[in-house]
């Protein structure tokens, strides 16, 4: 009976253990999972604020440069589809990262032949406007580098954290993913070549 009993509270010491041991993997998980959803909020909102910058860019521009029109709808155009790729937590993963990074990539391209048809105005580049612009949208630039390399690194934690054992086996059972990576765009390796 007594060896009965002791067995019976050893299974329920174990089971106990067990649940508990469960449930902290699963509060972690969430835990981080949410931080990498944060993380790409504050992603989304460097972003947005640059998108927000373009208006008065191409407005102080179009003032200055009335013949720049192709590269003026160029940029408009760029920031509509910048714009419209939209990723949430749902479908946060290689295929929609990459989709939004071509659409943000294809912006700055726009933006770089922007600032390139620029110099030939030179009374535009000494506007106090324009200047006050430009210097909000490199220090912009410099924010979405940042945040893209903590999105990166909360990833990163993430997806160790969920590919170690046990926790390999709680988030399979919960569902929990991988979560994908900002890139570096092809042919970014190589630097530019520069010919005078």
């Amino acid at each position: 009976m007594k060896k009965s009993v002791i067995i019976l509270i050893i299974i329920a010491l174990l089971a106990i253990w067990g649940i508990s041991k469960s449930v902290g993997f699963k509060n972690n998980m969430v835990t981080m999972d949410e931080d990498v959803n944060g993380q790409w909020a504050q992603v989304e909102n460097v972003y947005q604020r640059r998108a927000d910058l373009i208006p008065n860019l191409v407005n102080t521009v179009k003032g200055y440069a009335e013949h720049e029109k192709e590269t003026l709808t160029g940029v408009i155009e760029a920031r509509a589809k910048a714009t419209s790729v939209n990723i949430t937590p749902d479908n946060m993963n290689a295929a929609s990262i990459k989709q939004f990074q071509a659409a943000q990539d294809g912006l700055s391209s726009a933006l770089s032949r922007l600032m390139v048809s620029v110099e030939r105005y030179p009374e535009l580049k000494a506007n106090q406007n324009f200047m006050n612009l430009q210097a909000q949208l490199e220090g912009t630039e410099n924010r979405i580098t940042v945040e893209r390399k903590k999105f990166n690194e909360s990833a990163k934690q993430y997806n160790i954290y969920i590919k170690k054992f046990p926790n390999s086996i709680f988030a399979g059972f919960f569902d929990y993913e991988k979560k994908a990576y900002f890139e570096a765009t092809k042919g970014s390796e190589k630097a530019p070549e520069v010919k005078f």
